[in-house]
Formats: C-alpha cells, sequence, structure tokens
C-alpha cells in the first residue's frame, strides 16, 4: 500500500475543510431565506465540488491556498424531493440545522486531525535540536 505523504494528508485535510465550510455557507443560506416565498432550498454539488477539488492537485504553497479560489464552496444546485409549502418555499429548518451540525463536525474533525499533525512536526522539530 502506498504511503500518503505528509503534504497529501495536509491537503486532503483542507479540501475536507473546504467541503465542510461550503456546506455550512449553503446551509446558512438556506436558513436566511426561510421567510422568502417560492425560494427553493439549496444544496451542495458534491459531485462538482469533489471535481474541483480533485483538480486542484496537492500543490500546498501554491497562493490560492492563501484565499478561496473564485467560486469556491458555491457550486450548489437545487435541493430534490423536499415538500414546498403554500408558498412555494422549499426550506425545513429542521433539515438546514441538521446538515450545518453535520458539516460544523465533519469541519471540527478535519481541523482535530490537522492539529494533531501540526504538533507532531512542532515536536520533530523541538526534539531535533
Amino acid at each position: 500500500m502506498p504511503e500518503i505523504s505528509d503534504a497529501q494528508l495536509m491537503a486532503t485535510l483542507r479540501q475536507a475543510m473546504t467541503v465542510a465550510s461550503a456546506k455550512q455557507v449553503v446551509a446558512a443560506s438556506n436558513l436566511a431565506n426561510v421567510n422568502t416565498p417560492g425560494f427553493k432550498a439549496r444544496e451542495l454539488a458534491f459531485d462538482a465540488a469533489l471535481e474541483a477539488e480533485l483538480g486542484t492537485g496537492v500543490a500546498v504553497t501554491h497562493a490560492r491556498h492563501l484565499r478561496p479560489a473564485e467560486g469556491a464552496g458555491a457550486a450548489s444546485r437545487e435541493a430534490e424531493g423536499l415538500q414546498a409549502r403554500r408558498d412555494g418555499n422549499t426550506v425545513h429548518i429542521d433539515h438546514e440545522l441538521l446538515k450545518m451540525t453535520r458539516a460544523s463536525g465533519e469541519f471540527a474533525r478535519a481541523q482535530t486531525a490537522l492539529a494533531a499533525k501540526f504538533r507532531l512536526v512542532r515536536y520533530a522539530i523541538s526534539e531535533s535540536r
């Protein structure tokens, strides 16, 4: 089994955090429009987000990593299978809050793993002196 380099691991964790925060942005947008007549709930277009992330490669020092790329996390589509209210709005508060909670957990898990990796690097540097 091939080994995963530190750069690949950190890039993957960064991508996981980016996708999780994009999910939170979409859910927050839906919640902000809960009282807008005719508003259709949106969801993160996973296939578009995955394609965008896989296309970025593993370069860790590219300038794009210091700020979000244009359109990053904005790939969303109309959510399917949601029942509309009388005013045509398809946002369900409990559904959106659940999506935000799940995305928050995904972000926290990636952040914890990344912090642990940085602690290991810091330890290795301090012990080599």
